[in-house]
């Protein structure tokens, strides 16, 4: 036996479908994994990455798949060799978790809802180690530290839907390393995490890797990633392997045109250097050659009154306990921000995750209370609205949520879930709104024989896209995306943010754009404000943020995002050492005034020192 070895897959095929008829997905897929090694499998949405590492884990009998043909083995730390094809259910499960562990895309579906994050990350723990509840209580929190979760013990009291995205999915990555496995299989993990925290996560992964002798599957199709952390690549198209190899050969000598082309949609930051409107992306034709040029949108009339306007919007979340469950302490999610949106603009907010992003745009959707300030959309001041008003609200102001498949009702086909919105607000019935259906999946990047599929049929990025187009169906006049993007490949990215600009510049749709990803956040915006600790620390137009930045937040931000360039990626995990401060204060705390100084023409940095 191979010392090094962790994993060993052979001409491996995975088919769906009726017994004898599957459909193969996955075709004769060859790859191993060494200890102390990382192998990155990337490729489009679709392209049978996650379904090569949910064979291994054992898990595509769920979703109504099998392994059709080949071999997979796993070797454990005790010199045994696991044949996980013919493995019996009790085995597996046993190897969950202990030998192999997988952190998912999608947090909010891999976390249980009705537990605390105390009782889901001790679970593991117990079951595996035999320790007692203290040793795995210790355990949990020197794991969410890890991660880089202020107020650890806090966080372990609170359910999995009171936290951010990000929060959630760095639980989700503490949760699957508790257990310290042989083999990591990492699901696009930092996907739903900004670049600093994406930073100090691939980090974590790598010492971790180190110290224990771990093998990893990192699947992505971030390339920045995969050149930070990978030491070999697998490129899959369709379901087989187009190339493999060592990361500095495929990413700097591609010899394939897919590789080439997967390397060239990539969006850089800097790209934008010397413009003042977004760009559509250089689509890539037959994914071959990139064939279309940018072409610049139609710049907002700032003449006229904004379409939305938020004035000193504050947040507050109440923390309970003692005896009597009175409200000792609360959490500030977001602390007097001020900005405002006109007709046809796109105004990017950016900032780590849990400083507030997501909560302050689910306030202007009208999905949770304000604490202070005025939300005014169109001269009408959300606090003031009945039932119906805002009903007719949520009609103008639709959203794009982070996570796609907690978004979707999984009862429902795709056509029903699309045609609900139609139905509720009296637009169209019957074959009417099953023609704006199908004509909306289409204009996604989809197909109309979609409409009668189910939610769990689709990938993670196909489901994203499903979700835009529901958004679509009302034809808003804002639509807030949060993280919109964040699950696609780069080049459905490239069709789905050329499609929000083909809306914006033919219907002059506003968009409050929520992203992490900087590099696109450069190519779709008009206006950029960052947020740290729940305030907005900057905010201007995207030109003078990004070519002129002035908060020390905002040019670490900056630094931080991950280049495809394996000489200049593995800069990156130098940055970041400090743990974000704690927004959780005493009932009669005052938040101090923020005042800003204006450095170039509606370009406004915050004075006061938050960091």
């Amino acid at each position: 036996m191979n010392e090094n070895l962790v994993a060993r897959v052979r001409n491996l095929s995975v088919g769906f479908g009726p017994v004898g008829r599957e459909l193969p997905v996955v075709r004769d897929v060859s790859f191993d994994v060494k200890r102390g090694q990382t192998l990155a499998i990337v490729g489009e949405s679709g392209s049978g990455k996650s379904v090569t590492s949910m064979a291994m884990m054992g898990l595509t009998k769920r979703a109504g798949g099998r392994v059709l043909s080949g071999s997979m083995e796993l070797y454990t730390r005790d010199n045994q060799v696991i044949d996980l094809v013919s493995a019996p259910e009790s085995v597996m499960r046993h190897l969950r978790g202990s030998s192999m562990s997988m952190i998912f895309q999608e947090p909010m579906t891999s976390l249980n809802p009705v537990f605390k994050v105390s009782a889901q990350l001790t679970e593991a723990i117990i079951l595996h180690k035999r320790c007692t509840r203290a040793e795995a209580d210790a355990q949990a929190l020197r794991m969410l530290d890890l991660v880089r979760i202020p107020d650890a013990r806090q966080v372990m009291n609170r359910f999995p839907h009171e936290l951010s995205g990000g929060m959630r999915q760095r639980i989700m990555i503490a949760m699957s390393l508790v257990c310290e496995p042989t083999l990591l299989i990492a699901d696009e993990p930092t996907t739903a995490l900004d670049v600093t925290v994406q930073a100090q996560i691939l980090r974590i992964i790598k010492e971790l890797q180190s110290n224990l002798a771990m093998g990893v599957i990192f699947i992505t199709h971030d390339m920045g990633v995969v050149a930070e952390v990978a030491d070999q690549v697998m490129v899959m198209k369709r379901g087989e392997t187009v190339e493999q190899g060592c990361v500095n050969a495929v990413l700097q000598s591609p010899r394939q045109p897919y590789t080439q082309s997967l390397l060239a949609a990539v969006p850089k930051i800097g790209s934008m250097q010397g413009t003042l409107l977004p760009a559509k992306f250089a689509l890539i034709e037959d994914q071959t050659s990139a064939a279309l040029a940018m072409q610049p949108s139609v710049a907002p009339d700032y003449q006229q009154p904004p379409i939305l306007s938020v004035k000193s919007l504050s947040i507050r979340y109440d923390l309970k306990g003692g005896l009597l469950g009175r409200v000792q302490r609360r959490v500030h999610a977001v602390e007097a921000i001020d900005f405002d949106i006109y007709s046809g603009e796109t105004l990017a907010l950016v900032g780590e995750s849990g400083c507030g992003k997501s909560t302050s745009a689910r306030a202007i959707a009208g999905l949770m209370p304000i604490q202070g300030g005025n939300i005014v959309f169109e001269g009408k001041n959300l606090g003031s609205l009945n039932k119906s008003g805002l009903k007719a609200l949520r009609r103008d102001i639709q959203m794009v949520f982070q996570d796609p498949y907690a978004s979707l009702n999984p009862r429902l086909t795709i056509e029903d879930s699309l045609m609900e919105p139609l139905q509720v607000h009296n637009i169209a019935h019957g074959a009417e709104a099953r023609k704006q259906v199908r004509s909306l999946l289409e204009r996604v990047g989809l197909s109309a024989e979609h409409a009668q599929r189910y939610p769990h049929e689709f990938s993670g990025g196909q489901r994203q896209r499903i979700c835009i187009a529901r958004a679509l169906t009302l034809s808003p006049k804002l639509i807030i995306a949060d993280e919109a993007v964040s699950a696609l490949d780069v080049s459905i990215q490239a069709q789905v943010i050329n499609l929000l600009q083909d809306l914006q510049r033919d219907m002059g749709i506003s968009f409050l754009f929520i992203s992490h990803d900087l590099a696109v956040v450069e190519r779709v915006s008009h206006r950029v404000g960052v947020m740290y600790h729940g305030r907005i620390v900057e905010i201007g137009p995207r030109h003078s943020v990004f070519e002129n930045p002035q908060h020390a937040y905002t040019q670490k931000l900056l630094s931080a995002v991950p280049s495809a360039d394996v000489t200049v990626a593995r800069k990156r995990f130098e940055l970041i050492e400090e743990v974000a401060p704690s927004r959780i204060y005493d009932i009669n705390y005052q938040a101090p005034d923020m005042s800003y100084r204006e450095v170039a023409p509606g370009h406004f940095v915050a004075s006061s020192n938050i960091m």
